[in-house]
């Protein structure tokens, strides 16, 4: 009884890894990395220039000063970032 018992869960095992195996095997003729399923696409990340933090540039509030564009992670950020500037004499354009 007890060999029909450990045989049946050996047969249950090597059918459920044969069964993952095909599904890898047609998930990989479909194009889809492995791996890769359901998730984002990467985002390149880009630096503060106030306190450091590294934030995604698509949902960042960002100023274009000298020609170059710099994100933020706060408004506290951006506007610290515009006090220093305003005394410096640098003109910028926000893009909210």
């Amino acid at each position: 009884m007890i060999r029909f018992l450990l045989l049946a869960i050996l047969v249950i095992m090597v059918a459920r890894a044969f069964w993952k195996l095909v599904d890898s095997v047609i998930e990989g003729s479909r194009g889809t990395p492995s791996g890769r399923r359901g998730q984002a696409a990467p985002v390149k990340l880009v630096r503060d220039p106030v306190c450091g933090t590294y934030v995604p540039p698509r949902p960042a509030l960002s100023v274009t000063a000298s020609g170059a564009t710099h994100y933020f992670c706060s408004e506290r950020c951006l506007n610290e970032y515009e006090t220093r500037h305003k005394a410096q004499g640098t003109k910028h354009k926000s893009q909210w």
